[in-house]
């Protein structure tokens, strides 16, 4: 069964969204997204292969990622929000309080997901050129009073988590890789993967500049 592309309709669940709507999240021409955070999806694997299926088209539209800084409070979504920007998704963090979620394809579909409810969230398809665009121009008129990702975080701290604290410390004090990860009871693979992640999170390219990094944001002493 697919969606009428004649009218609006409403899907219950993310199974129903992905088996009648799930094509529709190809985006030719432009992406656009507005959510509170990253929890928006609980199905497995969807986005994954979503943003796979998505890297296959060419040329790549422009994709724009508009969120509450709550889509910062952890250090994994942060993290996935700074790797999306350096793939060249435009990111922008608000204020102004954003719905659970609003999907926007090529300017011609509106996907506007409600908040769980009993465990099920609904899926509102539009394909009404007037409410699509209304849609539209409420995200681009918060868009231009939202700030660019790299310039929100320049001075605040990433929200690492203890065990990233002190990976950081150790860093600073100069351990080899092999007793840290030891320390830490970690395998040297995962201790290597875990300092990579802290990396990306300080915006520096290589370990000094991740230490200097941490004493100008105050994570280390």
């Amino acid at each position: 069964m697919t969606v009428d592309m004649d009218r609006n309709v409403v899907l219950r669940g993310e199974a129903e969204l992905v088996e009648r709507a799930g094509r529709l999240f190809l985006a030719r021409e432009e992406f656009a997204c507005a959510a509170t955070d990253l929890n928006t999806w609980a199905l497995p694997g969807f986005r994954e292969r979503l943003v796979a299926e998505r890297r296959r088209i060419r040329p790549r539209p422009p994709s724009y990622k508009l969120h509450n800084p709550a889509a910062l409070a952890d250090e994994e979504s942060e993290r996935h929000l700074v790797e999306m920007a350096r793939a060249g998704t435009r990111v922008r963090i608000c204020a102004t309080p954003l719905p659970h979620e609003t999907i926007i394809v090529d300017r011609r579909v509106a996907i506007l997901a409600g908040p769980p409810e009993a465990g099920v969230r609904e899926y509102t398809v539009v394909r009404s050129p007037s409410v699509v665009k209304g849609v539209v121009s409420l995200f681009w008129a918060t868009w231009e009073t939202a700030i660019e990702l790299a310039d929100y975080r320049r001075d605040r701290p990433p929200a690492l988590t203890d065990e990233s604290r002190r990976i950081l410390r150790l860093l600073a004090g100069g351990l080899k890789d092999e007793a840290a990860a030891r320390q830490l009871g970690m395998s040297l693979r995962t201790y290597r993967r875990r300092v990579a992640e802290i990396l990306t999170l300080l915006d520096a390219g290589s370990r000094f500049q991740a230490g200097l990094r941490a004493h100008e944001l105050g994570l280390i002493g």
